[in-house]
């Protein structure tokens, strides 16, 4: 494990724990009861455990050893919070955050920066500090909260993008299957109509050379019959003299 980065809440001196991972749990132990601040502040002996209880002491191993480091329990004065503002601003531009949106430096800073303030205002009341211990935990469970709300909604409207994509496809594809069927239904459309106006003039063109031989059939016919009739006339003529 690395050091741990530096952060806005104030902390003590790292303290050495032990140099051997075995007796690791029970050095702990050993050290944190003879701390310096405990034995030589008894009076602060509870409020340390507040603040170790709401800001869990930080530990790393370097080198082999083991470093435990505390929450500072020395009160704040106005400089300081003067100082950590200074810091939170500087931290915010020098680690790039973002002014707007969501970003993780941005929350990340200001998280550290409430759990300062907690930290200064448990040690002057530690009642308001775990009320805002409360309050803080609230939120964070709030936003825990938002960002499943967000990240189902997001998982939501990807499944629904999909399912608009499947079915986009799909409704393209049967597009695609009546253009072809139109299509094909205008090419035989086309040949029946064009069979038919063949039709049409074959019928039209034998109807006219039927109607030119009638014609010529009863003109034919109408000749006969006149001469005929002459004939006709001209064999009964000398009968009726």
């Amino acid at each position: 494990m690395i050091p741990p980065l530096q952060s806005l809440v104030k902390y003590d001196n790292p303290v050495l724990v032990s140099t051997t991972k075995d007796k690791r749990g029970k050095d702990k132990k050993s050290k944190k009861a003879s701390l310096p601040p405990v034995e030589q502040k008894p009076g602060l002996s509870q409020t340390e455990d507040i603040l170790n209880s709401i800001l869990p002491p930080r530990e790393w191993t370097e080198d082999g050893q083991l470093w435990v480091q505390y929450v500072s329990s020395t009160p704040a004065t106005r400089l300081d919070v003067i100082n950590l503002q200074e810091r939170l601003d500087q931290q915010l531009q020098q680690r790039q955050a973002r002014e707007t949106g969501i970003c993780p430096v941005r929350e990340e800073l200001y998280a550290q920066c409430f759990d300062e303030l907690i930290r200064q205002v448990t040690i002057n009341c530690a009642e308001r500090g775990l009320l805002l211990l409360r309050v803080r935990d609230e939120m964070r469970m709030t936003i825990a909260a938002y960002q499943t709300l967000y990240e189902s909604s997001v998982a939501f409207g990807m499944r629904k993008a999909l399912q608009t994509e499947q079915g986009k496809a799909d409704m393209e594809a049967k597009i695609q299957q009546l253009e072809s069927e139109q299509k094909e239904l205008e090419r035989q459309l086309a040949e029946w109509k064009a069979k038919s106006e063949a039709i049409e003039k074959r019928e039209s063109e034998r109807h006219t050379l039927n109607e030119k031989k009638h014609a010529e059939e009863v003109a034919y016919l109408q000749r006969a019959h006149k001469q005929l009739k002459q004939q006709l006339e001209t064999f009964l003529a000398p009968g009726k003299k």
